[in-house]
């Protein structure tokens, strides 16, 4: 055996459970953070000066060139279990992604740092699991302080505009055939102004007729008035608007009524909300949500009653988080969840369905009319307009549809609900360029109430509907850019 030989078999090897590749700012730091736990860690890094202030440091350090192929000679890969390649040069880091991928077996984890999305495509395609990109995090932090800050902020605001108020009446109003959110929400205002000593009322119009939300009020006992006439605001030193922004859209507000507080998650998109007080964040998926804030804020105690029902409410609006959901959700539902009652919470998403949704589920398959992946139904009369988004709900599962409408008329309105699954497509913004100020919602939701006008006239039913028909096809269509002569059958 030569003595060159001699020399290397007697350097034994670092056996490192996670192998750092790049011991600058970043390399470094997460070294420190993992070294708390105890971990076995090596770092290579190419820099003479900051191998020895590494070593120094007590790090198990090695000088070497982190693009070199042969660099996992230099280590024993027994016990590894990651390769963080996250040195400052983009191209060193890929090369060292797709030298390692080719070597380790693929229960170790490779990592890396890019500093723009182009170079975390090329690193993803080198063979990377998990690419970070520091600008980003960095933004997203501090926009995330600045989220608490704003909220903070608003908070703070509501609870000056109440304290001003105290010992007033306040009519919460809510949009027409409330749902749980706006319910829920509403419900949440009345315990925060009773901190306050005002009085407020829950006040809605139309029908509670979806099956949920009828039991949602029966167990939750949630006190709510239905508004009789315009005369009832008068009983009111003021109102709030809960759910919904503009006096007289999806509401019995007279349209010149003064506004003390709007609470809404929605977008209205040119038509400007006005009040005393508002909070209007279409970055979350309820209001629920917002009021949950504010009782973490306020440090208003939390019933189990409370918290069942502003939780039903998030999870209803969201579609059980696979709809619009934010982070801001997902806190406020992890606050909610050990505070609701569960068995309760069961027994109001488990009611037995009405014939009448069963009914009109069968009139929109029966019905339905395919263009592209678009498909629209006309259910004709309804007596109730939340079975709509039940039907909607269904279709937009059968293969090869990405947006549904489903329509009907009720009164003198016909009432449109929507649902998309396309991400190209801002569901919200299409139903408003559609049907006008009386449309609106979130990119995977919406809905419309578009009176009849000149359609009343017609005397006979069936031409009713062809007409009603032909109007709502084309108005959405022409929105969403598809072409009428490209139905299909589904």
């Amino acid at each position: 055996m030569s003595p060159s030989q001699k020399n290397v078999e007697s350097v034994k090897k670092p056996r490192p459970e996670f192998l750092i590749l790049g011991g600058g700012i970043i390399g470094f730091a997460v070294a420190k953070e993992l070294r708390k736990t105890e971990k076995e860690i090596t770092i290579i890094d190419v820099d003479k000066t900051r191998v020895e202030t590494l070593r120094q440091e007590g790090f198990n350090a090695l000088l070497g060139d982190i693009t070199n192929p042969e660099l996992y000679n230099t280590i024993d890969m027994r016990n590894l279990i990651c390769v963080a390649a996250l040195s400052s040069n983009d191209d060193a880091n890929t090369k060292a992604v797709s030298n390692f991928k080719a070597v380790v077996p693929d229960s170790v984890k490779i990592i890396s740092r890019a500093s723009d999305i182009l170079k975390k495509e090329e690193m993803m395609g080198a063979g990377s699991s998990y690419v970070f990109v520091p600008p980003l995090i960095v933004s997203k932090t501090i926009t995330e302080y600045l989220d608490l800050i704003e909220t903070k902020h608003i908070g703070n605001r509501l609870a000056q505009w109440l304290d001003e108020h105290r010992g007033i009446t306040l009519g919460i109003v809510l949009h027409d055939n409330p749902d749980p959110d706006a319910i829920s929400s509403a419900y949440a205002l009345t315990e925060i102004t009773k901190k306050f000593d005002i009085k407020a009322d829950i006040l809605y119009d139309g029908k509670v007729g979806h099956h949920e939300n009828k039991a949602f009020i029966n167990l939750l006992a949630i006190p709510m008035i239905k508004i009789s006439g315009p005369e009832v605001f008068d009983q009111y030193d003021s109102l709030a608007l809960v759910d919904n922004s503009i006096p007289s859209v999806n509401n019995s507000v007279p349209a010149d009524q003064p506004i003390g507080i709007i609470i809404d998650h929605h977008s209205y998109g040119d038509i400007e909300p006005s009040a005393d007080f508002m909070d209007i964040r279409t970055n979350v998926g309820a209001s629920a949500t917002i009021l949950t804030k504010y009782l973490q804020q306020m440090d208003i105690p939390v019933s189990k009653e409370l918290a069942t029902a502003l939780l039903f409410g998030i999870r209803t609006d969201i579609n059980d988080f696979r709809r619009n959901t934010t982070s801001a959700d997902f806190a406020a539902a992890s606050f909610l969840h050990p505070l609701s009652d569960h068995d309760l919470l069961t027994q109001v998403e488990t009611p037995s369905m009405s014939v009448e949704t069963l009914d009109i589920l069968s009139e929109a398959i029966r019905n339905r009319e395919t263009y592209g992946a678009v498909l629209l139904s006309n259910v004709g009369t309804i007596r109730n307009r939340d079975t709509l988004p039940q039907a909607a709900d269904y279709l937009l599962a059968m293969e090869g549809v990405s947006t549904v409408v489903v329509f009907g008329i009720m009164d003198d309105s016909i009432y449109v609900s929507a649902r998309n699954e396309d991400i190209r497509v801002h569901l919200g913004d299409v139903m408003r360029e559609a049907f006008g100020e009386n449309a609106g919602g979130h990119p995977t939701a919406a809905g419309a109430r578009i009176p009849l006008g000149v359609f009343s006239s017609a005397k006979d039913k069936q031409i009713l509907q062809k007409l009603v028909e032909e109007s709502v096809v084309k108005r959405f269509l022409n929105a969403i850019g598809v072409d009428e002569d490209s139905e299909n059958d589904l």
